[in-house]
Order: structure tokens, then sequence, then C-alpha cells
């Protein structure tokens, strides 16, 4: 789950201990949201558009899916007005903090790995803020640390 630090980082996280993930304004992840994301799952948390991108920390999921409250005001910076209450368009799960990383694993040492060139946040053009991670690569980029 990627985020820009100077919007909400790991440490924010931490200190907060949970936090609701909104803003997500994408259908493919929205569908991941809601479909997918389950109590008890981890997620790493990503730096983007940062000096060096890459894996911060890890997070669980603490609330599944429910409306993104953010899409409904006015003032908020993810105001949707085509996002009703009654039957809303966006979804945000609540996460919470696990533990940072011992060290930072770049975006750079992430592509320069041949196991995980099978991850979308790795591919050229990807620009989604959640993506899927297999058991696999998940377990191999905790190997990594």
């Amino acid at each position: 789950m990627k985020n820009e630090p100077d919007d909400y980082s790991i440490d924010n996280l931490k200190k907060d201990k949970t936090e609701p993930w909104d803003g997500i304004r994408n259908y493919q992840v929205r569908n991941m949201i809601r479909d997918d994301m389950k109590v008890g799952d981890q997620a790493f948390f990503y730096h983007s558009n940062c000096e060096t991108p890459g894996i911060y920390g890890l997070m669980t999921i603490n609330k599944e899916a429910y409306p993104d409250h953010t899409a409904f005001d006015k003032k908020a910076k993810y105001y949707d007005k085509k996002s009703i209450k009654e039957k809303p368009t966006w979804l945000m799960v609540d996460v919470k903090y696990k533990r940072k990383l011992k060290r930072v694993i770049s975006l750079t040492e992430l592509k320069s790995k041949k196991e995980l060139q099978d991850m979308k946040v790795v591919q050229r053009g990807n620009r989604l803020s959640i993506t899927e991670v297999s058991k696999k690569n998940w377990q191999f980029i905790l190997s990594l640390e």
C-alpha cells in the first residue's frame, strides 16, 4: 500500500497506531479493498514520490471496507460529487501499525531482484496505490531485511 510520506508516513502510523486508508479513487484498487482485504491481512507500507521510494514497514488490516467519508466532504481533498452516502462509490479500510522494517527496501532494489519481476510495483507503468503481493514474494522481500 503506497502513500507519500509528506502526506502520511510509516512514522505517522507508528504514532497513531491505527488509521483509515482513505482517498482511493481508482476502481481497480477500490475493488481490491472491497473484495480482497480482510481483517488480519498484512500489508507493506510503501513510501512513494520521495527521495527513496520503497518499503518502509508493515501494517495489518484492522477494519474491512466501509464508505470513504472524504468523498462526501466538499472541503476534503478527495471529495467526489458523484459519490452519495446512500450508494457510496469509494471505500476505505483501517490499517494498524505492525513495525518498521529493519532497513528500507528501495524500489531500485526490488527491481533488481529477478525473483520479484512478476510484482506489479516493479513493472513499468504501474501507478496503482495498492497492489497484491504473493506469499512467495512477501517472504522473499522479508528475507531481504
